[in-house]
């Protein structure tokens, strides 16, 4: 294969990537964008191989890894639960963070087969490209490990806050910059490593300071570092694909990192640095009061819906865990039969991962003129008869616009509780992921409806039938 059409093939693929970009911006368009981003990933992996030109026991093994991670990939695709979804998406990015740190290591180690020199004699830009992408790739490993961790539950979502945290992050990161221009002068295989492993420890002391409720932000972080590893990577390998790839996703990544900062009142530079909700979620930690609530029942909620004009349903974290989008569009249904004009209200960083709520409902088909993110709705919550959440916690919680002690303070909100009536689905007055009360459970216009998401929801339609 000619090496210009090798290029027009990679050009092919860029901008199928770019198209599986656009598609999955989406709901609607996202089955095409995956489409899309296949076929463009297939293009780049087959024209790889045809300039290699591997031998036939080199291609044997590359055909046996491609169908064992493939094999990997598709049973977890069919069998992972959408609330496993965050965690499985931080566990992906680690696994690209990985493949950036050995690949790097693979050129460092036989550089004559990546044409960047030979071990005593590499080339400077090619030192300086692998050291910077293995770098960013033991950062997000390590990064991401911890954020699965947090997602799952088998780390505590609160700030992890070690004295003199910022002094550390800048000393390690001043040692990583020493170790990268040794690195590019010696060649030595131990500055290499040097970086890796400072780069591991800086992971993890970027990640562990977050608390839980920015986890969002931080799964679109980690997705943008795995995207530069693999660009610098690319740059090293000589390969155009890989460069278009991590550069799209590492700009994509930042710039959802930035909206979703802007959505949240953040510091994108704080986010960027680890210190994202580190001072301030640290003060969520605090223990819950018991304090008088309004509770009600199916039939009370049933009542109340189906003489309602205007419904807006609020989705959370909570209608993931439960598997209740099925019933929550059943429920629509029957109020719309009913004459009762329904909407959703999405907030930007709704359950544990951008989009997370929008996937939800796509899967339970949804119309998608019928949901609504937090800029364009919250307005209409004060003409609303009823709002209706169903495990959104913190991100209705009045706190973050009225009591500025409140460590997510500044973090704009649904405004459920300017509706007539707030029906809160909730299997008990614990605190959300923020580890705070929410106010709104304590408000004279909020009924809580203690239970399962998806059975109190699939309760409420049978009243109203």
């Amino acid at each position: 294969m000619s090496v210009n059409f090798a290029a027009l093939l990679f050009l092919v693929s860029a901008v199928l990537f770019i198209l599986a970009l656009r598609g999955l911006s989406h709901p609607s368009t996202s089955r095409k964008g995956n489409i899309y981003g296949m076929v463009g990933m297939a293009i780049a992996i087959g024209t790889t191989l045809l300039l290699a030109k591997p031998g036939f026991s080199a291609l044997i093994f590359i055909v046996l890894a491609l169908a064992i991670g493939g094999g990997i990939g598709a049973y977890i695709a069919r069998t992972i639960p959408m609330t496993a979804m965050p965690q499985l998406v931080a566990g992906f990015h680690s696994l690209v963070g990985l493949a950036a740190v050995l690949v790097a290591a693979a050129a460092l180690y036989s550089p004559e087969s990546f044409n960047i020199g030979v071990p005593d004699d590499i080339h400077l830009r090619a030192l300086i490209e692998l050291s910077i992408g293995a770098a960013i790739g033991a950062i997000t490993f390590t990064g991401s490990i911890i954020a699965f961790l947090k997602l799952d539950g088998r780390m505590s979502g609160k700030p992890i806050l070690l004295p003199a945290r910022h002094v550390i992050n800048i000393a390690l990161l001043a040692a990583l910059i020493v170790f990268v221009v040794s690195l590019s002068a010696t060649a030595n295989p131990v500055h290499f490593w040097l970086i890796v492993i400072v780069a591991l420890v800086l992971g993890v002391l970027i990640i562990v300071p977050i608390g839980g409720a920015d986890m969002p932000v931080v799964v679109s972080m980690l997705n943008s570092y795995s995207g530069w590893a693999a660009a610098g990577i690319g740059f090293t390998l000589g390969n155009m694909a890989l460069i278009v790839t991590g550069a799209l996703v590492g700009s994509s990544g930042a710039i959802l990192s930035y909206i979703m900062c802007k959505g949240m009142n953040r510091s994108f530079i704080s986010v960027i640095l680890g210190g994202f909700g580190g001072e301030t979620a640290a003060a969520g930690g605090g223990e819950h009061v018991e304090r008088n609530v309004k509770t009600g029942s199916a039939d009370d909620a049933a009542f109340l819906m189906e003489n309602a004009s205007k419904v807006i349903i609020v989705p959370g974290y909570g209608m993931a865990v439960a598997q209740a989008q099925h019933a929550l569009r059943e429920l629509a249904d029957v109020l719309k039969a009913k004459g009762v004009e329904v909407s959703y209200a999405i907030h930007p960083v709704a359950g544990r991962m951008p989009g997370h709520m929008n996937v939800l409902l796509a899967e339970a088909n949804v119309p998608y003129d019928e949901v609504f993110e937090l800029e364009d709705i919250n307005s209409e919550f004060a003409q609303a008869d009823v709002a209706y959440v169903i495990g959104a916690n913190d991100v209705t919680n009045p706190a973050a616009r009225d009591d500025k002690t409140s460590p997510i303070y500044g973090m704009p909100i649904l405004d459920v509780d300017k509706a007539k009536t707030c029906l809160f689905v909730k299997r008990s007055l614990g605190s959300g992921y923020a580890g705070i009360d929410n106010e709104l459970f304590y408000k004279d216009s909020t009924m809580m409806l203690l239970g399962d998401a998806k059975k109190m929801t699939e309760d409420i339609v049978k009243s109203i039938e």
